[in-house]
């Protein structure tokens, strides 16, 4: 008999059930807010293999395309076909210590007697909690700290895979679906996804959500402006920047921040909430990297440092107090898991080392699951592993009459020279980005002092074998600091301290933008970054 799965959950098929029948079943979560009539697009799931046993679309599915799916409206008419099926909104490996820089407590809502209130809005009375959420909105991964505004204690870290992946796995594709037939469902996939993880937060912790008085946001120019319902299509242009940038270009606008109530948004928050969108450095460098930069206190740095934040878009950034410059480096989803056969984000089950020992593979998963695919650290790992080994040269190639390694064969997990090709293309475009921004700031390896890795999947990569395929600079491993998810401490910074939040909108105004295309050697440049070797400059 056929079956049905998700992830390593297993049942036998049976007709005229739907997907969110079988999620049931297997006891997986999957957000609805509609009673399971198709009308508010939370149940969106990935459809993987077996698609062809499920019913046609329905009208309600019109704005999405294969493969995906809204599983209250996908019912098995082929009960002999074997269906895959994953949700959009899956937990990932989250890190929740950053670079400590000390903090002074001074949120915008603060209670006055009793009332509550925003700045000089009296919005509501005290209510024994004031509770506010930074949220870091990445392309990928979503994650929120849900914060005591009276204490600055952390009473919550959550996070999720942004589920507008089915609008495409990189900012471009985004941008290109929201100009469509469908504009506003990206802005509807994760308004939803966020008011079901703030409702589970405040569900476990036995808290009320009218207390959350504020929210913090940041992310790239395109995420954060989705989130506010903004038209993006400037964005995918030249010059790549914001509505809000060209409005403050023409005068309009004297900052690029964003700032709306709960209600006028739609979040299930106190409805007179004020919900913050960090200012923009401009040109796809957006607000979680002036958040990574307030984290880092590069503003304070006397010697000249590097700030890598690692993602679908990695930003670079290099200076001190007296200077800084940066670029974003359209790196693409693959180490990421995007585009890689069996590539997947850091969720349980995803291959997060490996090591190779005479021909053998070990490996390491997370949460110690059987392997259902290989995160970016594994790919690393998979890649320095290979050329130490002799499996795979410099330029990507294997052996002779071999088109691709097997990593996990109790699991069918393979690793193809496709590839390794789409992972070369997505380190050479960091590697340029690096190289770019250092040699325009007039600077060596030697002269940067320090080099801090941001983002989640920083957090997990192996140095050394990062250093040694070239993914980051060949810097002394002493000189290198992984600071976690510095996009988020950034705004935790902001919303527990007025002072900060001045900081940060003063600190965008100082960082210089580089456009890597109009570089002359970029080329040259990115065809000698797709070779896994050291960087050099």
């Amino acid at each position: 008999m056929a079956t049905i799965s998700h992830g390593n959950k297993t049942t036998e098929l049976s007709a005229g059930k739907t997907l969110f029948d079988y999620a049931d079943d297997l006891r997986v979560k999957v957000p609805t807010s509609c009673g399971r009539t198709g009308q508010c697009h939370e149940c969106i799931v990935e459809v993987a293999s077996g698609a062809e046993a499920l019913s046609p679309p329905t009208g309600a599915e019109h704005f999405l395309t294969p493969p995906y799916r809204l599983a209250c409206q996908a019912a098995v008419i082929d009960p002999n076909r074997d269906i895959r099926f994953s949700v959009l909104k899956r937990t990932p490996q989250i890190l929740t210590r950053g670079k400590e820089t000390g903090l002074d407590l001074d949120p915008f809502v603060q209670r006055r007697g009793d009332r509550v209130f925003c700045g000089d809005r009296d919005v509501d009375a005290y209510r024994g909690r004031i509770l506010g959420i930074a949220a870091d909105v990445g392309t990928t991964t979503v994650a929120l700290n849900l914060m005591d505004l009276e204490t600055g204690a952390c009473l919550c870290t959550s996070a999720f895979e942004n589920p507008q992946r089915f609008g495409g796995s990189d900012v471009m594709h985004r941008i290109s679906y929201d100009g469509g037939a469908f504009r506003g469902e990206m802005h509807r996939a994760i308004l939803s996804a966020l008011n079901y993880e703030i409702r589970e937060m405040c569900r476990r912790l036995r808290l009320p959500r009218q207390t959350v008085y504020e929210m913090v946001v940041v992310g790239n120019a395109t995420m954060r402006d989705l989130f506010f319902d903004l038209d993006v299509q400037t964005i995918g242009e030249k010059p790549y920047k914001s509505v809000t940038e060209h409005e403050m270009d023409a005068g309009g606008r004297t900052t690029t921040v964003l700032t709306a109530t709960a209600r006028a948004l739609g979040l299930r928050i106190h409805p007179k909430a004020n919900i913050y969108g960090g200012p923009l450095i401009g040109c796809h460098v957006g607000a979680d990297v002036a958040a990574d930069l307030l984290a880092v206190g590069m503003d304070r740095e006397q010697d000249v440092v590097m700030l890598v934040d690692i993602g679908t878009n990695t930003e670079v950034v290099v200076g001190n107090s007296s200077r800084m410059m940066a670029a974003s480096c359209p790196a693409g989803p693959a180490f990421e898991g995007g585009l890689i056969t069996y590539g997947m984000p850091g969720y349980d089950g995803a291959i997060q080392s490996v090591a190779l020992r005479n021909g053998d593979v070990s490996y390491r998963t997370i949460g110690d699951a059987p392997a259902e695919g290989i995160c970016g650290s594994g790919l690393i790992d998979l890649l320095a592993e290979l050329r130490r080994a002799g499996k795979m040269d410099e330029l990507g190639v294997f052996p002779e009459g071999m088109d691709r390694f097997v990593v996990a064969p109790d699991r069918g997990i393979t690793f193809s020279r496709e590839d390794v090709s789409q992972l070369a293309q997505a380190k050479a475009a960091n590697t340029c980005g690096q190289r770019i921004v250092m040699r325009n700031y007039g600077v060596g390896l030697e002269q940067v002092k320090k080099l801090y890795l941001a983002g989640g999947f920083a957090n997990y990569i192996d140095i050394r074998h990062a250093i040694e395929v070239g993914f980051i600079p060949n810097f002394p491993e002493e000189k290198i600091e992984k600071v976690g998810n510095a996009s988020l401490q950034g705004a935790t910074a902001t919303l527990l301290s007025k002072t900060k939040r001045e900081t940060l909108e003063r600190l965008v105004r100082r960082v210089e933008h580089v456009e890597l295309e109009t570089t002359p050697d970029f080329f040259e440049m990115f065809v000698e970054g797709c070779m896994f070797k050291p960087m050099y400059e």
